[in-house]
């Protein structure tokens, strides 16, 4: 397996976002290319939530936007998560790729049931001191406060929203790759894994059918 020299170029460059509805696998993704391109790995959720499940994001979103400039501060860095108009703000002026995790919405349903089941039994921690909660998850009239009710009814907003973007001039010199299965995903890790040089083809989709 061939990694990047640090400082050499790769296909996607080494300012990457990783983007995505929940549970689509953003942070696995974004690990698995940070050790690849020997870049710092910055997980946004890391980021926003305090203990007793306190987010950033809603009581203090400045010193999230804070801790989002000084994660991104160096040259190398790929970045899970989304809090687009945080992200927007604090990096995408020096954003190489977005990379778009489009999966289907049953695919990510069928996650969402068995990380939680999964995080709850063995009482995961979760940034820092946050175990997972279970029944909370489910509770859709809870709106937001429910993870299930975020990946149904946030799920055509999100599409709607990246094809947006792509056709902003505002993010003109970003280079946005759409993957829409596990398979793709898959194959996409595996050839920035095994050749992270400029040699490395990389094949957008550009629309969403």
């Amino acid at each position: 397996m061939r990694t990047a020299e640090p400082g050499h170029p790769s296909a996607i460059g080494r300012r990457v976002h990783v983007i995505g509805n929940s549970t689509s696998g953003k942070s696995t993704l974004a690990e698995r290319l940070a050790k690849a391109l020997q870049a710092d790995f910055v997980e946004l959720d890391a980021l926003n939530w305090l203990p007793g499940w306190i987010g950033l994001n809603e009581t203090d979103p400045e010193e999230l936007h804070r801790r989002i400039l000084h994660a991104t501060r160096g040259d190398a860095w790929i970045v899970a998560g989304s809090y687009s108009a945080l992200s927007q703000r604090a990096f995408w002026s020096r954003l190489e790729t977005v990379i778009w995790l489009d999966l289907p919405l049953r695919v990510l349903l069928a996650r969402f049931f068995r990380r939680s089941w999964r995080r709850w039994r063995r009482r995961e921690l979760l940034w820092g001191t946050n175990i997972e909660r279970f029944w909370p998850q489910f509770a859709l009239w809870r709106g937001s406060d429910s993870l299930l009710y975020w990946i149904l009814f946030h799920h055509h907003r999100k599409r709607r929203d990246m094809l947006g973007w792509m056709q902003d001039p505002r993010w003109s010199h970003i280079r946005f790759v759409r993957l829409t299965s596990a398979a793709e995903v898959e194959t996409f890790a595996r050839i920035v894994e095994a050749g992270a040089g400029p040699a490395v083809r990389v094949l957008p989709h550009e629309t969403v059918p």
